[in-house]
């Protein structure tokens, strides 16, 4: 994908008119944190996607990140890569994924929806046809893994354009001068990866997300969330403290993948549930 640099100095940041924008200026306001499940697009069926989403908002989700299955995801634990592999079986590809997105978007105009996947997708769709296909189906942000913020000046042109936030990764050995770079691109929030590992990696180092999150605060002004690892009540609670999101992926669909079909909605529901009171009552 062709880049250019100067692209960087126009953008601009999502104010609270947009879903994201507004759904952070509410918790604010609420003195709350934000609670962004994750879940694959297609897992365990294409049908139960968009009830999927809905149960989340209902049992307590402020924004919804909608995994788009890869067949080689590289920064997917095992748990997230089985649930890749049994969308795909299912023929589950980046269109099903903007047809659930505008299905999900018929009956909720609020909730944020953030689509979380790899490049390779989005390049065979073509970028630009991609941003105008994700706004008319309701899409809010994308994270691209592989996009690297040295390179996707153009893509965040298209994506501005298009009035989707562009989300990016950070992690522990983000160096200060890369947060400044990505402070020039991202909108919406940021996505902290609290360990050096995969997803559902169970090391999480709760001290040095202390730490960082304040050295990220001084270098980009957008809500953090922090996912990777997060597994229970007690780290939602722990991250919480110093965040202003937890997400929260493997441990859903350990759920799903657990649960029978007739059953999932409901077990995923409870989960929520639960990591929703404990997140309030912190």
């Amino acid at each position: 994908m062709a880049q250019t640099t100067a692209a960087a100095s126009a953008v601009i940041k999502p104010g609270v008119d947009s879903r994201i924008g507004k759904a952070f200026a509410r918790l604010r306001q609420q003195e709350r944190k934000a609670l962004i499940p994750f879940v694959t697009a297609g897992d365990p069926d294409p049908e139960m996607t968009p009830p999927l989403m809905h149960a989340l908002v209902d049992s307590g989700a402020d924004i919804i990140e909608l995994g788009v299955p890869f067949s080689d995801p590289m920064a997917d634990g095992p748990t997230i890569q089985r649930a890749s592999e049994r969308a795909l079986k299912h023929g589950t590809g980046l269109k099903d994924v903007l047809a659930m997105v505008a299905k999900f978007r018929a009956t909720d105009e609020v909730t944020p929806v953030v689509l979380m996947g790899y490049a390779n997708p989005i390049e065979a769709m073509g970028v630009t046809r991609f941003a105008a296909q994700a706004r008319i189906s309701g899409v809010d942000g994308v994270l691209v893994v592989d996009y690297p913020p040295e390179e996707c000046a153009d893509w965040v042109d298209t994506l501005a354009d298009n009035e989707i936030a562009p989300i990016f990764l950070l992690s522990p050995t983000t160096t200060t001068a890369r947060m400044q770079r990505i402070a020039s691109f991202a909108r919406g929030y940021i996505y902290y990866v609290s360990l050096k590992g995969v997803t559902g990696a169970g090391h999480l180092d709760l001290e040095s997300i202390a730490e960082k999150i304040p050295q990220i605060r001084e270098n980009i002004d957008l809500p953090i969330g922090v996912g990777f690892g997060i597994r229970n009540a007690q780290t939602v609670q722990a991250i919480a403290k110093f965040a202003d999101a937890v997400v929260i992926g493997s441990r859903l669909v350990e759920e799903l993948e657990g649960s029978p079909r007739d059953q999932a909605l409901a077990r995923v529901s409870a989960l929520m549930q639960t990591l929703r009171s404990a997140l309030d009552a912190r």
